[in-house]
C-alpha cells in the first residue's frame, strides 16, 4: 500500500530533521556519516576494483563550449605570434583551454542536489526563509559548498530491475519499499546507518542503448519509501533517474521524494547516475556493498554540482 497525498504532506513533520543536528546545521543527513562510518566504508573495499557512477558529460544540449587563449600565454616568449591557443607545428609546446558552461539540474547530467535546491511553503531546509536564495550571489544557506570536505561513505546498490526479473523497470513504475526489502534480501545486504542507498531500475540500460530520454515519465522512488530511509538514517540517495517516479501520483506535490528530502530531512541527492557498469560488478563479485566517494565542486552559492560519483569494490 502507497502512502495518500495527506500521509505524504505529513512527512514534512513526521520526517522532518529541522532542529536535530542544530539550528545552524546545514549538512543535514550527512551528519550520519561519522568517523566511524567512513572507517566501515574503507573496510568495504575487498577487491580494490573502481567503477564510476557517471555519465559522461557531452554535447550541444548539455555542454556549451568555446575554445579560448590560456591565460599564461601572456607570460610566454613569443605569445604575441600564437593567436591559436591549439598545438602549433612549428613550436614543441602547445597547449588547448576551454571555457565551459552547463545546466546540470534536468535529467541528464550526473550531479549532486543540496539542501537549498528546494523550497515548501518559501522554507528550505532546518526553517530557513527562501530569501536566502539570491538570482545575484546564490544561497547563503545549505549550498553545495556545506559538502566541500566531500563525501566519502558506504554505498549499497539495490537492483529493482534484477527483482523484478526484468532489464528496467516501466515507465512511470514507482520503487516501494517491499521493493528495497527485496533486494536486500536477494543480495544479502542491509542498508545501515550512514549509508548512500543507490536505486538501479534499469533506465541506465535504455539510455546507453537509445540515448537521453526528453519526457518526463520515469520510474523511480516512491514518496512511500521516505519513512524507510529515515528510519535506516540514510545519509544520501541516488538512483539512474532523476530519483522521484513521474507522474508522481499526488495532484499537489509534483517532486514528493525532492520536497520531503531536501526541505523536512536534509537528505542529499544523486540525480542520474549510470549505473550499469557498478550492477555488473557487483553482480560479479557477488558484493553488492562498496566505498562511494563522491566530491562536489566549491561552487560558491549554488544548489548542486555535477560530480562523477566512485563505487570501490
Amino acid at each position: 500500500m502507497t502512502a495518500t497525498q495527506d500521509e505524504v504532506l505529513g512527512y514534512f513533520d513526521t520526517l522532518s530533521n529541522w532542529g536535530r543536528w542544530g539550528d545552524d546545521d546545514q549538512l543535514g543527513t550527512l551528519n550520519h556519516i561519522t568517523d566511524e562510518v567512513r572507517l566501515a566504508a574503507a573496510r568495504s573495499v575487498r577487491h580494490g576494483r573502481s567503477v564510476s557512477c557517471a555519465w559522461e558529460v557531452a554535447g550541444p544540449q548539455e555542454l556549451e563550449r568555446s575554445t579560448t587563449t590560456c591565460p599564461c600565454a601572456a607570460d610566454m616568449p613569443g605569445a604575441e605570434h600564437m593567436p591559436s591557443p591549439t598545438f602549433r607545428n612549428d613550436r614543441r609546446w602547445g597547449f588547448s583551454t576551454e571555457r565551459l558552461a552547463l545546466t546540470f539540474h534536468g535529467n541528464t547530467i550526473t550531479h549532486l542536489d543540496s539542501p537549498c535546491h528546494i523550497f515548501w511553503d518559501g522554507l528550505t531546509y532546518n526553517g530557513r526563509p527562501h530569501t536566502l536564495v539570491s538570482p545575484e550571489t546564490g544561497s547563503s544557506w545549505a549550498a553545495v559548498t556545506a559538502a566541500a570536505n566531500g563525501i566519502v561513505t558506504r554505498g549499497v546498490l539495490l537492483d529493482i530491475a534484477a527483482v523484478h526479473d526484468v532489464p528496467r523497470l516501466a515507465p512511470a513504475q514507482p520503487v516501494v519499499p517491499a521493493d528495497l526489502e527485496a533486494a536486500e534480501q536477494r543480495q544479502g545486504v542491509r542498508v545501515r546507518p550512514g549509508d548512500a542507498v543507490l536505486l538501479r531500475t534499469g533506465h541506465g540500460r535504455t539510455r546507453h542503448e537509445s540515448g537521453p530520454s526528453t519526457g518526463f515519465t520515469q520510474s523511480g522512488w516512491h514518496a512511500s519509501c521516505l519513512p524507510w530511509l529515515h528510519e535506516r538514517s540514510a545519509a544520501l540517495i541516488g538512483a539512474d533517474t532523476p530519483q522521484d517516479v513521474q507522474p508522481s501520483g499526488y495532484p499537489d506535490i509534483l517532486m514528493p521524494v525532492h520536497s520531503v528530502a531536501l526541505v523536512a530531512m536534509g537528505l542529499w541527492l544523486l540525480d542520474n547516475c549510470d549505473l550499469e557498469a557498478c550492477a555488473e560488478t557487483a553482480a560479479e563479485l557477488g558484493q553488492w556493498d562498496f566505498q562511494l566517494a563522491v566530491a562536489p565542486i566549491r561552487f560558491a552559492g549554488t544548489s548542486g554540482s555535477p560530480v562523477n560519483p566512485i563505487a570501490t569494490f
